[in-house]
């Protein structure tokens, strides 16, 4: 927890805790302010625990993997390695930064997680070791040590992983103000956008602070009525009917207090928290503040405090143990802010309260229930935009003389195309394989002109449209994803080949050589008259890209008859024709896109893993690692049995052993006798 603590105790609190206008009770109303951040810091030790002891035995299958995959790096991997790596990624050399000094020590390290995935793209792409290098394996070692790398999970132990505490990104805070008091949206409009998925950022800046503040009193000043006037519906629901006499306001305050925290807070608060809440209080009425005043600034606080504005894990555990379920408070909220990006609704919450929500058939049905309301659209808008790369849709620049058409309308309705196919093979429960090929798709007239279909579809809203064009259909030929995966004035193969094998099938490809000039510093002389396909060719015919090159540049290829928006087109600027032939590993040949697209539909198996993995890994707000490929292992054998469809996707995530567990962080003691977290 060191760092969660550090990011926020670093930070000035000099405004922490505002009121709304400058007098001797707002100054006295600072005091006040480091109690509350001490008892959020202290809460989660203070706070009621449901824990349960994980299994820490491994299975015999699994026991018996680890122990092969020992054995094989020591009596393979290590000879491999020595043989063909070291002399350059060694102690005396680091070429590219990359070192396997340690790595050799604990392979199964998860910090060297990274390092041996891009070692596999590398060996795989005859990229290393060089082409000039004295000792080459032979094709068989480099199998051994591709299929090395693969199993290297089962070294890891069973561990689901740290929760990570995170900060609300920009549409989960708007969602939830909206959820709780109402509030538009758009008042958090100013706020930074956040970068979803794994690697949530957890810091609080002084400034972030002050635009926090600011939203609480702006909110509160549109739902709650002003002093002297009659209360507003939401007022009354919040704070109840004002008393009618003095008799008993403290404890009526209290138990108003009790309630809006344990919303806000999305789970039961513990006591320091409300001795601080009702500080507020306290305070409030003793310089002179009516009931519903001193209410309002108990809120204000609940609203800026860190127990709302962040996601944290659910307290200490008893000593020894490493790991704990997660109690059904922070399942609600996982589940809650995974498939709807906002706060556990009623029903979740009671299901909470009553401790039925780790119950499978409970967690099940809240799943459906969940996934059938209009809210769960927040899925696409957090996961699913992100892995399609459609976030970065509209700040993207296009040569404006080239593509006109490239304008707010037209970048709105390419994200809603992709959103709304997301979204119906998701309820229809359908399978995944239909993210790759399918017969229909969502247009208006806007989009429509992009399929050429200007004539058969017209007005701005978005509706369901079978195809008759068999190269449409599926996230291949999807304008959004072909525009993303373009340059602002041109197609790009390599881009368009990147990006299907990294987010499609889930290969990872290894960084372009430095050094390596671009298509446009081509001598324009001799490559006036060539294809986009020609010139990409002789790009290849650098030693130092062919390898990599000859798996990109087909796919890139297969998709050369979409132009830069994703209009179909026969020949390209130059005037000469579209090729659009190409072969992939195990001579499977295509010639148009629609044949490349069977063919990746073809390849469910890759496919579902790479969503999967991706997706859980969501879902965590980490990056996976370890023991994590071995649940993904489980995860998928079960989708494909279920035939790929969608719900079952989401349905394995959420019943997963890293999503409803975590690992307790040790405390080690430091120099000084403090405990630290590990």
């Amino acid at each position: 927890m060191r760092g969660w603590k550090s990011a926020l105790e670093g930070n000035s609190n000099r405004h922490f805790l505002q009121c709304d206008t400058q007098s001797p009770f707002e100054k006295a109303f600072g005091l006040v302010r480091s109690r509350l951040r001490l008892a959020w810091l202290c809460c989660a030790a203070l706070a009621t625990l449901v824990s349960a002891r994980a299994e820490t035995a491994p299975q015999p299958d699994l026991a018996l993997a680890k122990a092969a995959s020992k054995k094989e790096f020591q009596q393979k991997i290590t000879p491999f390695l020595n043989a063909y790596c070291t002399e350059c990624h060694g102690d005396k050399k680091q070429k590219g930064g990359m070192t396997f000094r340690s790595a050799l020590k604990n392979p199964g390290a998860a910090s060297f997680r990274k390092q041996w995935k891009q070692s596999v793209a590398t060996v795989k792409a005859h990229d290393m070791p060089p082409e000039d290098a004295k000792n080459q394996p032979t094709p068989e070692e480099r199998q051994v040590f591709l299929e090395w790398v693969s199993s290297m999970k089962y070294l890891s132990p069973k561990d689901p992983g740290l929760f990570v505490i995170r900060r609300l990104n920009k549409a989960e805070y708007s969602n939830t103000l909206r959820d709780f008091l109402g509030a538009e949206p758009t008042l958090a409009g100013d706020l930074p956008e956040e970068v979803f998925g794994a690697g949530y950022l957890n810091s609080l800046s002084p400034l972030l602070m002050e635009q926090y503040l600011a939203i609480a009193n702006e909110v509160l000043d549109r739902v709650l009525a002003p002093e002297g006037s009659p209360p507003t519906a939401l007022q009354k629901r919040l704070f109840g009917e004002p008393p009618p006499s003095a008799e008993g306001l403290r404890e009526r305050a209290r138990g108003v207090a009790r309630s809006l925290a344990r919303r806000a807070y999305r789970r039961p608060v513990a006591a320091p928290e409300m001795d601080v809440l009702m500080g507020v209080f306290d305070l409030a009425a003793a310089n002179g503040r009516s009931y519903s005043a001193s209410l309002r600034l108990v809120l204000k606080a609940i609203l800026v405090s860190p127990q709302f504005l962040f996601i944290t894990p659910d307290g200490a555990p008893e000593p020894g143990i490493a790991m704990v379920a997660i109690d059904d408070y922070q399942l609600a909220s996982r589940l809650s802010y995974l498939l709807w990006a906002t706060m556990p609704d009623a029903e979740l919450a009671a299901l909470a309260d009553a401790g039925k929500l780790h119950e499978p058939e409970v967690l099940s049905a809240q799943v459906r229930r969940l996934l059938g309301d209009p809210r769960s659209r927040a899925l696409f808008d957090g996961f699913g935009a992100q892995w399609l790369g459609l976030g970065k849709l509209a700040g993207k620049t296009f040569d404006e003389k080239k593509f006109p058409q490239m304008n707010a309308p037209m970048r709105s309705a390419m994200y809603d195309e992709a959103r709304l196919l997301f979204e119906s093979i998701l309820r229809e429960n359908s399978s995944i394989e239909r993210l790759i090929d399918c017969d229909y798709t969502f247009l208006n007239g806007t989009l429509a002109s992009i399929y050429g279909l200007e004539g058969e579809v017209a007005g701005p809203e978005m509706r369901r449209v079978q195809l008759k064009n068999p190269n449409r259909g599926g996230i291949l030929g999807m304008p959004g994803v072909l525009a993303t995966t373009s340059f602002p004035n041109r197609t790009s193969p390599v881009n368009r080949g990147v990006w299907v094998l990294e987010q499609v099938l889930g290969q990872h490809v290894p960084p372009a050589p430095p050094n390596v000039p671009s298509l446009e510093k081509q001598d324009k002389t001799k490559v006036a008259t060539l294809t986009m396909r020609q010139r990409t060719e002789l790009h290849r015919t650098n030693p130092v890209c062919a390898n990599c090159h000859k798996i990109l540049d087909p796919i890139g290829f297969g998709l050369e008859n979409f132009d830069a928006i994703g209009r179909w087109r026969e020949q390209d600027e130059g005037g000469g024709a579209i090729d659009a032939a190409g072969e992939l590993p195990g001579e499977k040949r295509f010639s148009s896109p629609v044949e490349l697209k069977k063919i990746i539909a073809g390849r469910t198996a890759d496919f579902s893993r790479n969503l999967t993995e991706k997706l859980l890994a969501y879902a965590l707000c980490r990056q996976l690692e370890g023991y994590d490929e071995i649940v993904v292992d489980g995860l998928t054998e079960a989708i494909a049995k279920d035939g790929y469809r969608m719900q079952m996707l989401v349905m394995q995530v959420v019943t997963s052993y890293p999503f409803l567990n975590r690992r307790v962080e040790e405390e080690k003691e430091g120099s000084n006798g403090k405990k630290l977290a590990n």
